[in-house]
């Protein structure tokens, strides 16, 4: 851990420290719970978690707090998970790619071309499929809050536009850190390495890769459509983002704080919906704006690519069977 982010955590314990300073008879201190998204102040899913806090200091009468740190100011996804599994802090809203390893069941949810549109995305995760996966994160310290929006994932780069597998072949393209993302870009003729998104900006700008792939709000909240300049709509993942929190952090709150956590946290994600439909559509037309090359593709021909990693998953019988409860929705 960077010495940036103990000074950091230490400040979180300081500050949550000073509320218990006064006397016994002052009124009961408020708790602070803290918050963690690689994600700019804006981006949906972080104003959805602040707006979950305006209503937890709301209906407790200030006895329940939350702060969120946005932008990656307490590290990267991946250190932000171990971080909330051991109770340095409290909630995280992770991409579920970046869970596919440590918790089996994200898989199904990112397989390659799993969902048809936004619209059956959200049927699933409202569903019993996504109460399954959010069940699933108890067995390893984390309890799942909500699952939230992460868009239509695309391929964009500096070279070229991108209208068959064949077009990747030879690129280095930045792969999150999950297994699946990482076979389909070899299985699509792609080069991957796996950065973090916070350095992916850096790693275009540099030529260290030629592209990525992400959804359109952080394409352009990240600023990478300054760098690459070419967005190809492969759609060929919907995967949602999780929103977790530590479990010993869970189980420390009253009973009836942590009913009010998950009815909240659940009723958050129409505030994050709303404002990831919204802002989406501005989004994609500042790129277009700004002069980014958009370009349909052969979808038949990228699916029948990632064939072979969807067979190996369905041999799985826990994942097999998400996958015929997520089909059995489209």
């Amino acid at each position: 851990m960077s010495s940036r982010r103990r000074f950091l955590l230490a400040g979180l314990g300081a500050a949550c420290a000073l509320p218990f300073a006064g006397r016994a008879w002052e009124p009961a201190p408020m708790r602070v719970l803290t918050a963690t998204d690689v994600h700019v102040r804006d981006y949906p899913t972080v104003a959805a978690v602040r707006w979950i806090g305006e209503q937890l200091t709301r209906e407790t009468g200030g006895r329940l707090g939350l702060r969120v740190y946005h932008g990656g100011q307490l590290g990267r996804e991946s250190d932000a998970i171990d971080m909330a599994r051991f109770g340095a802090i409290d909630i995280v809203r992770v991409y579920s790619g970046a869970l596919n390893n440590a918790f089996p069941l994200t898989q199904a949810l990112c397989l390659p071309y799993v969902f048809d549109s936004v619209a059956h995305m959200r049927r699933v995760i409202d569903g019993e499929v996504g109460t399954a996966v959010l069940r699933g994160f108890e067995a390893r310290g984390l309890v799942g809050l909500a699952i939230y929006d992460s868009g239509a994932r695309c391929f964009y780069n500096t070279r070229r536009p991108l209208h068959t597998p064949a077009d990747l072949h030879g690129l280095k393209f930045r792969a999150p850190p999950s297994d699946i993302f990482i076979r389909m870009l070899r299985l699509f003729g792609a080069n991957p390495t796996p950065l973090s998104f916070g350095e992916v900006f850096s790693a275009l700008e540099t030529r260290l890769i030629d592209g990525a792939e992400n959804n359109m709000r952080s394409f352009h909240s990240s600023r990478q459509f300054e760098v690459a300049r070419y967005w190809s709509q492969t759609e060929h993942s919907y995967a949602p983002d999780v929103l977790l929190i530590s479990r010993r952090s869970f189980e420390a709150l009253a009973p009836d704080e942590r009913a009010l956590l998950l009815d909240t946290a659940r009723r958050s994600v129409a505030v994050m919906r709303r404002l990831w439909d919204e802002s989406e559509a501005a989004a994609r037309q500042a790129v277009i704006d700004a002069g980014v090359h958009i370009n349909t593709v052969d979808m038949v021909a990228f699916a029948q690519a990632a064939q072979p990693l969807l067979d190996d998953h369905l041999r799985r019988p826990g994942i097999a069977e998400l996958y015929r409860r997520i089909r059995d929705l489209a």
